[in-house]
């Protein structure tokens, strides 16, 4: 079990939860971010302080927000596990789902 990051981040990036990730586990797509399930230590920290609350325990996303729970896995299929994502930065990508989402936030 890990954390999944939901809609509510797409397009937002606030970034917060990076800084309070202890491990590093938090990976920086094109449009949101992503909790890396190998590296998450499930200590919850970066749910707190989370400003769009996009944040929840595996097992507690939304029934809305479920599809989000695959594309977190699928953002890792071919990156693997870096061993942190300050070693590599952002990752010019996105899972399919998340890439196909309409876009969100100021002006739209």
């Amino acid at each position: 079990m890990t954390y999944i990051i939901a809609e509510p981040c797409v397009d937002v990036l606030d970034k917060a939860c990076i800084e309070e990730c202890p491990v590093d586990c938090i990976y920086e797509g094109n449009r949101m971010l992503y909790i890396h399930p190998d590296e998450c230590v499930d200590c919850g920290a970066c749910e707190p302080v989370c400003p769009v609350e996009a944040i929840f325990y595996e097992d507690d996303v939304p029934e809305q927000w479920k599809d989000y729970t695959a594309a977190n896995y699928e953002f890792f299929e071919d990156l693997g596990s870096p061993g942190g994502a300050s070693k590599i930065g952002k990752v010019e990508k996105d899972a399919t789902f998340v890439a196909a989402q309409p876009p969100r936030g100021e002006g739209n």
